[in-house]
């Protein structure tokens, strides 16, 4: 008998909604890996009956490269999977983006990385997005922008987009045509199962509802079920308007705060280890994570890893893959 089925006899196991759903979810991911190496090895055995059929066809051979090229592919990706060994890189995560200082410039900037997350998204099936708020910006672009991005390790490698992302073009906002640099942060959080403990102090919240303003047509409520909620002690501002519901979007604006929260309780404490080893760490806002440069020149460069990259418009466009690759296997 399996460890699974074993756990499912014990007479308590649903006592714990949460904990045997993350069981359960835990149970999922090693069964899928088991499977996946499977395949792997029938794709291996069958690229090899190919390998030996192709010798004297050029159409085979043609064939077997593609195949190999997939499955190299596949095999990359499965093997940076097994380097998310992090408490919650398993779970959903909560990106946020917000403009720097600069206005309709830094707005629109901002509105791009919207983007290009979202093409992230649609070019992994295995993950879906769902906007929980977007306040529009005044002229153009975006003031902020929060998602939830569900799929196994979503946390996990999205983690290397948190820190400020800097843009430099000829401003479409100009009329003389000068160069601007743009700067925009992104925040990752893990959405926490309900079983962590994170204490938050109802006294501590303040709550305001205000009137959805997301682009939506006749979805946009005529009621103030928005909802923003600042943790005064912190200055933690977290709001939602996804739903219709006044109350759907405080309990969502809870669940982003309890990601925050935990978040910021994570880096003070990490901060007090700081500080009796005596080593300093990077300030997330304010630190410049990657550069985007369409003028004079065209390129993406990571600041961390030093991997640079050509094609400006397909990391645009969501192939955000080497990034986040050369981020987790950096060191190595």
């Amino acid at each position: 008998m399996g460890r699974l089925e074993k756990e499912l006899q014990r007479p308590d196991f649903w006592n714990r909604q949460e904990a045997a759903q993350r069981s359960l979810k835990s149970h999922k991911e090693v069964a899928n890996t088991l499977n996946k190496l499977a395949k792997f090895e029938e794709e291996l055995e069958d690229l090899d009956v190919l390998d030996q059929l192709a010798e004297e066809d050029e159409e085979l051979e043609r064939e077997l490269a593609l195949a190999l090229k997939r499955v190299a592919g596949e095999l990359e990706e499965f093997v940076l999977r097994q380097t998310l060994v992090g408490e919650h890189d398993l779970c959903n995560a909560i990106l946020s983006i917000h403009p720097g200082a600069g206005g309709t410039e830094s707005q629109d900037w901002a509105q791009m990385l919207f983007r290009m997350y979202g093409r992230w998204v649609e070019r992994h099936p295995e993950y879906q997005s769902e906007l929980l708020d977007l306040q529009p910006g005044e002229e153009a672009g975006i003031k902020s922008a929060t998602l939830l991005i569900k799929g196994s390790y979503a946390y996990g490698f999205l983690l290397s987009e948190t820190g400020v992302h800097r843009l430099v073009r000829i401003s479409p906002f100009d009329a003389s045509g000068r160069r601007h640099t743009s700067f925009a942060s992104v925040f990752v959080f893990p959405e926490l199962d309900d079983d962590v403990e994170v204490e938050i102090d109802e006294g501590d919240l303040r709550v305001d509802t205000y009137r959805s303003s997301s682009a939506g047509g006749q979805h946009v409520n005529v009621t103030d079920s928005a909802v923003r909620i600042t943790h005064l002690p912190t200055g933690i501002v977290v709001q939602c308007q996804n739903e219709r519901s006044q109350h759907k979007n405080r309990s969502t604006a809870m669940k982003i705060l309890r990601a925050r929260m935990y978040d910021y309780l994570e880096a003070e404490r990490q901060k007090e280890i700081d500080k009796l080893s005596g080593e300093k760490t990077d300030i997330a806002w304010g630190h410049q994570i990657r550069s985007y440069v369409l003028q004079p020149y065209r390129l993406v460069k990571d600041h961390r890893t030093g991997l640079e990259i050509g094609n400006v418009d397909s990391v645009l466009d969501g192939g955000i893959e080497p990034l986040i690759r050369a981020y987790l296997t950096r060191g190595q």
